[in-house]
């Protein structure tokens, strides 16, 4: 998909999307790691990350960064923290 200025842009995650690649998770991280704005492609690495195959991911010397980072750190967070919001 292009945008006005002819550059590629990648659809927005949908909650679907981010239910079918983590599951059962709580609305809260859906919510949440849709607002990194990030991608399918960002979500999948960090679901990666957070299986513990990031040992594959350091062997490309590629960490985690943007909103893939995040997602991650959403992932990898204590269900307890909504609790705190």
């Amino acid at each position: 998909m292009t945008d006005s200025t002819g550059q590629t842009q990648t659809p927005k995650l949908t909650p679907e999307d981010v239910r079918g690649l983590c599951g059962d998770i709580l609305d809260w991280k859906v919510q949440a790691i849709i607002a990194t704005g990030g991608s399918v492609a960002d979500l999948e690495a960090a679901l990666a990350w957070a299986s513990g195959l990031d040992s594959v991911m350091l062997d490309a010397e590629r960490p985690l960064a943007g909103a893939a980072a995040q997602m991650y750190d959403l992932i990898i967070a204590e269900e307890d923290v909504a609790e705190e919001r």
